[in-house]
């Protein structure tokens, strides 16, 4: 796209006003943005079409889309972070919306056959009926915590709560033995990446996302990446050419390091040395980050804003993806998706198989969360290499030879410091008082990110509208209307 002579004018005075050196004050009501990902670049957007166009992103990454993020296995294209759409709910998601828009690729997930394919720790599959009896007991669990949920949250101004696992100790059916602890782990730590007794039964159940949007799950299986989502909005009002995005006002590899706020402005210091000034920022980074030391303010959070962002959860959701030279599992119809039981939770519990979506490709990838993932990006690649060999062996060995992968990617969410995580789970115990404070602004700093919105939270949805919302506030407030700014 061509950018008009204006355009570049304007982009070029309002980037001299931003950057590092410029002696004038900082334009009226400009705004920085600090992260790219998909909340970043809806509050960009929000501001733009509420004709607000004084605004800056600061991106830390190479890239656009934050944990929305594609890696490549053998020139094949896998998704690191988000990787699932949702539909067939009584409304529509945005993220579908777009995905369908621009074809991205996608394949529906079908769990329906995981009873045929849960593996014995010691190899072997267990019998079908045994299966299918464990998943009536997880149900019959969930319902309950469903319910009880429902009851919790109906007390008006009440912070009464409890973990999953407490309203399964209620129901008197709590998992022991590899087998329900693999279906429970596949019920709950597979969506909320954290296991059952420090999750929020309250806001947790029901599942809000799959109550709006739909429990019907689409892979998403396009060599282009769920990010071309985030580009396609982005390239809504940023100018760009050739899909690249020639915009000044998006700055790549900017690593914020310090926010620095008086009465009357905001002043913002990147690792490469650069400064920039506005009246006011927009901070998108994950709850995990702002856990981290990465960023300083100045004067520092107030005590209310720190304890509300250091006792939320930041989770991690590993996916672990092997090419390898030949197929030694099953495919077909009703085998996509399969369980290996152990006696520790979560030990390579989730396989699946990519010939659906990488048909010849000879690729399977299998999910850690927690504790297992943390374990995982602190050893060694060829020691994790040898434990999934191990667990592929007792799946598929049956006196049959099993090879080495070719290629192996371990994504890191916990380690990059950029994210530290993969996204924020409601831990039990966190109160609403403790959450309204989260999404709170402290004076001239608000806050962005799929944690910021309860609707939606852990997922793009939730960053979507994130994004929309801050910037809605901050809108307000330039209009002179603040409301809910705390210092």
């Amino acid at each position: 796209m061509k950018v008009s002579c204006s355009v570049v004018v304007f982009a070029l005075v309002f980037h001299f006003f931003l950057v590092t050196g410029s002696r004038s004050p900082p334009p009226s009501d400009s705004v920085i943005i600090i992260g790219a990902g998909m909340s970043g670049i809806m509050a960009a957007k929000t501001l733009e079409e509420a004709g607000y166009k004084d605004y800056i992103i600061l991106e830390a990454d190479s890239r656009i889309g934050g944990r929305v993020h594609k890696g490549q296995v053998d020139g094949n294209t896998v998704e690191m972070g988000a990787n699932w759409l949702f539909s067939g709910g009584p409304k529509s998601s945005p993220a579908h919306e777009i995905a369908k828009k621009i074809k991205l690729r996608t394949l529906y997930s079908d769990y329906g056959n995981l009873s045929s394919n849960i593996y014995k720790q010691g190899g072997g599959l267990y019998e079908k009926h045994v299966v299918e009896s464990a998943f009536k007991v997880a149900d019959a669990r969930q319902e309950f915590g469903t319910n009880l949920s429902k009851i919790l949250s109906s007390k008006k101004g009440g912070d009464d709560d409890i973990s999953i696992l407490g309203s399964q100790r209620l129901f008197k059916q709590v998992p022991k033995g590899p087998l329900d602890l693999a279906v429970d782990y596949f019920y709950n730590d597979f969506e909320e990446a954290e296991p059952t007794r420090i999750s929020s039964l309250k806001n947790t159940f029901p599942r809000q996302l799959m109550e709006d949007f739909g429990e019907d799950s689409y892979f998403v299986a396009d060599p282009r990446g769920f990010e071309t989502v985030v580009h396609y909005i982005a390239n809504q009002f940023l100018s760009h050419n050739n899909n690249k995005i020639t915009d000044p006002r998006l700055q790549l590899k900017k690593t914020v390091r310090k926010i620095n706020q008086s009465k009357n402005k905001v002043i913002i210091t990147t690792e490469d040395g650069s400064v920039y000034h506005a009246n006011y920022v927009i901070v998108t980074v994950s709850v995990g980050v702002l856990q981290s030391d990465l960023i300083g303010f100045v004067p520092r959070l107030p005590l209310w804003k720190k304890l509300a962002i250091n006792n939320f959860d930041m989770a991690i959701y590993t996916k672990i993806f092997m090419k390898f030279p030949y197929k030694f599992w099953p495919t077909g119809p009703g085998t996509e998706f399969l369980l290996y039981a152990h006696e520790t939770r979560g030990y390579f519990t989730i396989w699946q198989h990519l010939e659906n979506e990488l048909p010849g490709e000879n690729m399977i990838f299998v999910t850690v969360t927690d504790e297992e993932s943390r374990r995982i990006e602190q050893q060694s690649e060829k020691k994790t290499k040898a434990e999934i060999m191990q667990v592929l062996k007792k799946m598929f060995g049956n006196g049959k030879q099993i090879p080495e992968p070719d290629t192996m990617l371990i994504p890191k969410w916990w380690s990059n410091r950029l994210y530290k995580g993969s996204y924020s789970n409601w831990p039990n115990g966190y109160t609403l008082h403790s959450y309204h404070d989260l999404q709170q602004p402290f004076g001239r700093i608000y806050f962005a990110g799929e944690h910021t919105n309860s609707t939606y939270l852990g997922y793009v949805d939730g960053a979507y509208f994130s994004g929309i919302n801050t910037a809605n506030a901050l809108i307000k407030c330039l209009k002179h209307f603040c409301e809910g700014r705390r210092s």
